[in-house]
C-alpha cells in the first residue's frame, strides 16, 4: 500500500516572522497518522523550520541542490550532503520554475537526481507539460520523455528511491486545476510507463499531483487511484488550509 504523501512548497517566500508564524502553526496541527507530511521552505530558513517542527511528524525538503553530492568550489550552491547534514530528507528536482525560468536541462537535472541520492537525499522528481504542449496534445510525449530522461541516465531502480510530481505547468499558481480526471489519465500513463520496465518500482511508486491544489479540491484529486497525494503551492504557505489538504489525503 502506497503511503499518500502531501509536501509544501513554499517557493521563495517568507520572511522571519512569517516563516516563524507558519512553522508555529503546522507545529499544532493535528495531522492524518497515515499521510507523509513534508515542507520545502527558502534555503536561508531551512535550519529554523527544521528545529522548529521537531518530534511534529513533518519532515523538511530543499527546494534545490547542487550537481555534486559532496562539498566542494560551486559558489552559491548547497551540496545534498550538507542539506542531509542539516536533517533535510527530501530535494525537488526538475521544477518547472527551475527548467522554465532557471534553464535546468535534462542533462543537468539527471546529474541533481544521482547526486541528491548519492547525498543522501530523497528526490522529489516534478514533470509537467505547459499549456501550449497540453493545446498540442504533447501532454504524455512531454512527461514521459522528462520521465524516460531520468531512467536513461540512472536506471528505472534508481526511481525505487524517488517520488514523482506531476505538475501541469499551466496550473502552477494561475487557479487553473487539472480536472481530477485529467490528472488521474497522465499519472496512470507514468505508471504504465514504469510499468514495463519494473512492476515493483510502478506499484510503490508515490505520484502527486501539483498545480492550485487547495482544500476545496483535494479530496477529488487524491481520490483518483493513481494519485497519492499533492505537492501544494501557494495553499501550503497557510497552516490550516494546508492541514485542511493533508487531512483530505488521509481518508
Amino acid at each position: 500500500m502506497r503511503r499518500p504523501m502531501v509536501a509544501g512548497n513554499w517557493k521563495m517566500h517568507g520572511t522571519r516572522a512569517s516563516v516563524a508564524e507558519l512553522t508555529e502553526g503546522l507545529g499544532n496541527l493535528s495531522l492524518p497518522a497515515g499521510v507523509e507530511v513534508a515542507v520545502f521552505p527558502p534555503a536561508l530558513f531551512v535550519t529554523e523550520v527544521i528545529n522548529g517542527l521537531q518530534g511534529k511528524g513533518i519532515i523538511v525538503g530543499a527546494q534545490n541542490s547542487a550537481i555534486q553530492p559532496e562539498q566542494g568550489a560551486l559558489t552559491g550552491e548547497v551540496a545534498p550532503s550538507q542539506w542531509a547534514e542539516v536533517g533535510c530528507k527530501l530535494v525537488l528536482i526538475g521544477h518547472s520554475e527551475r527548467r522554465q525560468i532557471i534553464g535546468e536541462t535534462d542533462e543537468v537535472l539527471n546529474r541533481k537526481f544521482a547526486a541528491a541520492q548519492a547525498g543522501g537525499l530523497t528526490p522529489v522528481l516534478c514533470v509537467g507539460e505547459t499549456l501550449e504542449e497540453r493545446e498540442a496534445g504533447k501532454t504524455l510525449e512531454v512527461v514521459g520523455r522528462q520521465l524516460s530522461s531520468i531512467i536513461d541516465a540512472c536506471g528505472v531502480k534508481a526511481l525505487a528511491n524517488a517520488v514523482i510530481a506531476y505538475e501541469p505547468v499551466w496550473a502552477i499558481g494561475t487557479g487553473l486545476t487539472a480536472t481530477p480526471q485529467q490528472a488521474q489519465d497522465v499519472h496512470a500513463a507514468i505508471r504504465a510507463q514504469l510499468q514495463v520496465l519494473d512492476a515493483e518500482v510502478a506499484d510503490n511508486m508515490r505520484l502527486l499531483y501539483g498545480g492550485s491544489v487547495k482544500a476545496a479540491n483535494a479530496a477529488e484529486l487524491f481520490g483518483m487511484p493513481d494519485i497519492d497525494g499533492g505537492l501544494i503551492g501557494g495553499a501550503s504557505l497557510n497552516a490550516d488550509e494546508f492541514g485542511a489538504i493533508c487531512r483530505a489525503a488521509g481518508h
